[in-house]
């Protein structure tokens, strides 16, 4: 089943910059931008950045400004954290 295209239409946030969690921060914008931080990034980047992209696809999101300050979060944080910030994000 594929979800609707969904438009981040204002700036949000999801989730702290706590230890095993991770700050996602979206804002509007006319391409997909993905930028992320990490303590982790060496070891994990890649995965991380697939798990990110993985997740805005789930949540129809093909253009946004993608932020991710990483402080070691596992995969469901991550997808949990994005889909927070895309519902915070969109107007419905």
């Amino acid at each position: 089943m594929e979800r609707r295209e969904r438009e981040i239409v204002r700036p949000a946030r999801a989730g702290s910059a706590e230890s095993n969690d991770l700050l996602v921060i979206l804002s509007p914008s006319d391409s997909l931008d993905i930028n992320i931080s990490s303590e982790v990034f060496n070891q994990y980047g890649d995965q991380i950045e697939e798990v990110v992209r993985e997740a805005l696809e789930e949540n129809g999101v093909k253009k946004a400004q993608v932020k991710i300050e990483d402080k070691g979060a596992l995969d469901f944080t991550i997808k949990a954290r994005i889909e927070a910030a895309v519902n915070r994000g969109c107007q419905e």
